[in-house]
């Protein structure tokens, strides 16, 4: 069963000329979810950049500038808490805006302990309108409260 398709918003004005990308990169296991997300971060004027494992997501921060991961908790071979403790170890992505996404709540069997290092949490399928706001900068901290996760 796919899980529900994600609402678009209106598209957001493009970035001005010679503005930093907006590059947001996208790290789940399920091709749909991956697939979504980019298509909708692409509406919102956001460069998406999608891979499929945790290996894959640390590449990226290490190789490409970034405004922000979205990172699945549950990825393969490197999970996307130890993904975003290594990014947070890391001095040179000081500053980057960490999101965690997980299926449920009850699939955050354990939670995501505070020393992950994420800024946000949201439960799939995900709020657009919530992320939009957390990739605009313009939403109040929306992270669950460890002991809720």
């Amino acid at each position: 069963m796919l899980p529900p398709a994600l609402p678009t918003l209106p598209p957001k004005d493009p970035p001005s000329r010679g503005a930093p990308p907006r590059r947001v990169l996208v790290a789940d296991d399920n091709a749909y979810m991956r697939k979504a997300l980019d298509a909708v971060l692409r509406a919102w004027a956001f460069e998406a950049v999608a891979v499929h494992d945790g290996p894959s997501a640390l590449a990226a921060v290490r190789e490409l500038p970034l405004h922000a991961v979205v990172l699945d908790i549950r990825l393969p071979r490197l999970d996307g808490l130890e993904v975003a403790r290594r990014i947070r170890a890391d001095p040179g992505s000081a500053g980057l805006l960490l999101i965690a996404m997980t299926g449920s709540r009850a699939a955050r069997v354990g939670g995501a302990p505070p020393d992950a290092g994420f800024d946000h949490h949201l439960v799939k399928p995900v709020d657009p309108e919530l992320l939009r706001a957390l990739l605009d900068g313009s939403a109040a901290s929306e992270a669950a409260d460890p002991a809720d996760l």
